[in-house]
């Protein structure tokens, strides 16, 4: 019996969709996938690949990793960085260059954590 207090994968998805003000047919065009397959994975009736779940993830702007997670396709102690990547990926004074070096920088610092 799985108790899990979170929305399921597509739920997820669904939530982060309304969150970034997208709708349903957006959102399938910028990850690359049908409005019909996106909407079934929403209601939880397909279990996308990572590769889709990658698709989604930059679509949406967040972390594919946090929907690895979700999808129960990583340990989320393996991912526990989710919120540092999530905010800078979401942080609109930063261009793509600027997000891509603050989380190089961000990985090779934890990557050095001698807890990990």
């Amino acid at each position: 019996m799985n108790s899990r207090k979170r929305p399921d994968l597509g739920a997820f998805i669904r939530q982060q969709r309304e969150i970034a003000q997208q709708s349903i047919r957006d959102l399938a065009k910028r990850a690359g996938v049908s409005n019909p397959y996106l909407s079934q994975i929403e209601r939880g009736l397909r279990k996308p690949s990572a590769e889709i779940l990658q698709q989604i993830a930059r679509a949406l702007e967040i972390s594919a990793e946090t929907l690895y997670e979700r999808a129960g396709m990583l340990d989320p102690k393996e991912s526990q960085g989710n919120a540092v990547i999530d905010a800078v990926a979401k942080d609109p004074h930063l261009n793509d260059e600027q997000k891509q070096a603050m989380l190089a920088i961000y990985r090779s610092f934890v990557a050095e954590d001698p807890v990990g």
